[in-house]
């Protein structure tokens, strides 16, 4: 009967240690861990943003949404999140009526090497590396911003750009920020 008792320990210890290193790799960074929950902070302090970041979708038009206010950012939380492989996208204002000052004012200052900061849900903070910053126009065909076959993880920040159309109610061209996980 020991001998039983003994297997059984066996095996319960087997599985723990199992369970342990699963933790500890999921858990150490190493891994391609899936972020748990929402991303809630964007920090990029070359150009002091520290910001909330809010969830959206699309529009009735079907265009991606944007904040409710001049100084917060939205996910795009019908992509992956920051972290996730593939191209998450995080939407801020520019050139905000009355001149209050927007979010996303200053995102044209970004450089190539400049790093950008995500806090999840979990506080756990991932960091992103600027490799590109391109100008569309409000027409041009922007696929390349939501989708990526790289297997890696990028972060891509969209904001206004350009003339003011009073009739269109809308900026002339958007400025990208292309970034990638360090």
């Amino acid at each position: 009967m020991s001998s039983k008792l003994s297997l059984k320990q066996a095996v319960f210890v087997v599985g723990v240690m199992i369970m342990i290193l699963f933790l500890v790799t999921t858990l150490s960074g190493n891994s391609k861990r899936i972020i748990s929950g929402p991303p809630l902070n964007l920090k990029i302090p070359k150009i002091a943003v520290d910001t909330l970041i809010e969830q959206v979708g699309l529009t009735r038009e079907g265009d991606v949404d944007s904040p409710d206010g001049p100084t917060n950012t939205a996910w795009y939380n019908l992509g992956p999140r920051p972290g996730e492989i593939g191209n998450s996208v995080i939407v801020g204002h520019f050139g905000w009526k009355n001149n209050t000052p927007a979010v996303f004012d200053n995102l044209s200052k970004l450089e190539k090497g400049d790093k950008i900061y995500v806090e999840d849900d979990q506080g756990i903070i991932t960091t992103f590396i600027v490799n590109e910053i391109k100008t569309y126009d409000s027409k041009d065909n922007a696929s390349d911003v939501f989708n990526s076959n790289d297997n890696k993880s990028h972060l891509n920040l969209i904001t206004c750009k350009g003339v003011w159309n009073e009739k269109n109610k809308g900026y002339s061209e958007r400025l990208v920020v292309f970034s990638t996980k360090e």
